[in-house]
């Protein structure tokens, strides 16, 4: 079970985090979620991921401001970096990383 606190301590200890917020009955999240999480792991070697299921965990929803399903936030060196709801390309999202995340790692 994720809390508020822990997904803090995770984004203040490492360099890139994602939060990938979805639902169970989310039928796009489903369909997303294993092609992102593909796409992150082959393209960036440090990355912690955590997936919020916002049926449950409302609150943590709440705090990162969260309101629609699929939301990725992409946490770069403690600071939110990007923000993507609903409608998003996997491309897209990659290409948004990928120069700040080889500054970091240069």
């Amino acid at each position: 079970m994720n809390t508020i606190e822990n997904i803090e301590k995770t984004i203040k200890e490492n360099m890139a985090v994602m939060l990938y917020f979805s639902a169970p009955t989310c039928n796009v999240c489903h369909a997303l979620k294993p092609k992102l999480l593909d796409a992150i792991e082959k393209n960036f070697k440090e990355f912690e991921i955590i997936t919020v299921d916002v049926s449950v965990e409302q609150d943590i929803a709440a705090h990162y401001s969260v309101f629609a399903i699929p939301t990725v936030l992409i946490f770069l060196d403690g600071r939110e970096f990007v923000r993507k709801s609903r409608h998003m390309s996997i491309d897209e999202v990659i290409a948004e990383i990928k120069r700040p995340y080889e500054i970091m790692t240069s």
